[in-house]
């Protein structure tokens, strides 16, 4: 795989983006799952980049939480939180990145289609969160699912609705200059 130097510079920026505001996050009394504006960084980030670019931009953001750098919910990071309760929700990201990136790549500029798309995303991240969060908790898959999806569906709707118009807007805009 090769990439143009300004591939580079977006991933990179994307990477900053998802850094930056995947640590901030809400604690809960109902959920061991904090509020967090992680979803809202990976849609946006994957709304601009597609599939091929923001899902490296979020892999390399699971990388950082994973050596140390504090990059994940309430600036934590490495193994302990990849392997703790939210850790599905985490590696789900991957996926949330590359169904999303598939329906923003396949289906240019059709805003119907891309918010299918993180419909869909949203669901299996919630899926791979869900069944990890019930594993380490011990939690039956209706006990997880109320703990870590139910409370946060509204949010998540909230912050697709705004990376994606923010994020098709910016896509365009990049697009027109043929920096993607």
């Amino acid at each position: 795989m090769k990439f143009s130097v300004k591939q580079l510079a977006l991933i990179g920026l994307m990477t900053a983006v998802i850094c930056i505001l995947g640590p901030l996050a809400l604690n809960i009394p109902v959920s061991p799952v904090p509020i967090s504006l992680g979803t809202l960084a990976i849609y946006f980030v994957i709304s601009v980049l597609g599939m091929k670019l923001g899902t490296i931009s979020v892999i390399i953001y699971i990388l950082l939480g994973l050596v140390g750098v504090p990059v994940f919910t309430g600036f934590s990071s490495g193994p302990a939180k990849l392997f703790g309760p939210t850790g599905g929700y985490i590696i789900g990201y991957i996926f949330l990145a590359l169904i999303c990136g598939f329906f923003v790549d396949r289906f240019a500029g059709k805003l119907p289609l891309y918010i299918l798309g993180m419909l869909l995303g949203t669901a299996v991240l919630y899926f791979f969160g869900t069944l990890w969060l019930g594993h380490q908790m011990d939690f039956t898959f209706t006990q997880a699912l109320m703990a870590g999806v139910i409370p946060y569906i509204p949010g998540d709707l909230i912050k697709l609705a705004v990376a994606i118009t923010v994020g098709f807007q910016v896509r365009k805009r990049l697009l027109k200059a043929g920096l993607i």
